[in-house]
């Protein structure tokens, strides 16, 4: 309880990237930077707990006396219809500009190299690769395992990883979703330096997703968590 959704704050050369921006991101997030010091959104897929909070944050930039410059906003086409479609019409439109972003495509967004990848989930959904500075930071979004993802994963620096389960899946989520213990073997069939296991679903035990995880992998290991904050060495 008292956790938010996935939303995770990139920092480089002073240019901030808002990757996902789901349940309670933007409580948590003011906590760190304004709404308005945000300069780009970078949203995986279209499910609320990754971006519903889109609207409280386009919310608290358009509606002030002196609003800032449109915010660049990149997602999967038709991804974010819903959480646009919150407002009245017409609400947040100058607020924001959405631009596409699909399997295989490379953005330039700041300083940031962003190459995107579509993985296996119920709905559209895209791993991206952020590169700067000489340091690379993957994160999976949600998604099944696949070759796909290891090819994205490989060399990483960072491997942010969706790892909702420990070790069994159900038959449902399969191909859709991922465990610890597959993300072990992934950080290590990539040869990951430091691996992040990060969505775990309500009521799981923290120790015992790192433990499933370590089977496999014996490089840096973190569970994510609230205010959790990472430097990547140059």
């Amino acid at each position: 309880m008292g956790a938010a959704g996935s939303g995770y704050l990139v920092e480089h050369e002073g240019f901030r990237l808002l990757v996902d921006v789901g349940y309670a991101v933007v409580p948590r997030l003011q906590e760190y930077v304004a709404v308005d010091e945000v300069d780009a959104v970078l949203i995986s897929h279209g499910h609320p707990d990754h971006c519903v909070d889109l609207n409280p944050l386009l919310r608290g930039r358009v509606l002030r006396e002196n609003p800032p410059a449109s915010l660049p906003v990149f997602a999967p086409a038709g991804e974010l219809d819903a959480v646009l479609a919150l407002d009245r019409p017409g609400l947040l439109d100058g607020g924001y500009v959405l631009t596409d972003i699909g399997d295989g495509d490379g953005i330039e967004l700041g300083p940031f190299a962003v190459q995107a990848r579509q993985l296996p989930h119920w709905r559209t959904n895209l791993g991206v690769r952020i590169t700067a500075g000489g340091r690379s930071l993957v994160y999976t979004g949600d998604s099944g395992t696949s070759r796909v993802t290891r090819e994205l994963a490989r060399d990483a620096d960072l491997l942010l990883a969706e790892a909702s389960f420990v070790d069994e899946l159900p038959g449902d989520s399969a191909r859709d979703l991922s465990s610890a213990d597959q993300r072990g073997r992934l950080a290590t069939d990539a040869d990951v330096r430091h691996l992040v296991l990060t969505h775990l679903l309500p009521g799981t035990d923290p120790d015992a997703s790192a433990a499933a995880a370590r089977q496999h992998f014996t490089g840096e290991l973190t569970v994510a968590a609230t205010g959790l904050a990472l430097v990547l060495d140059t």
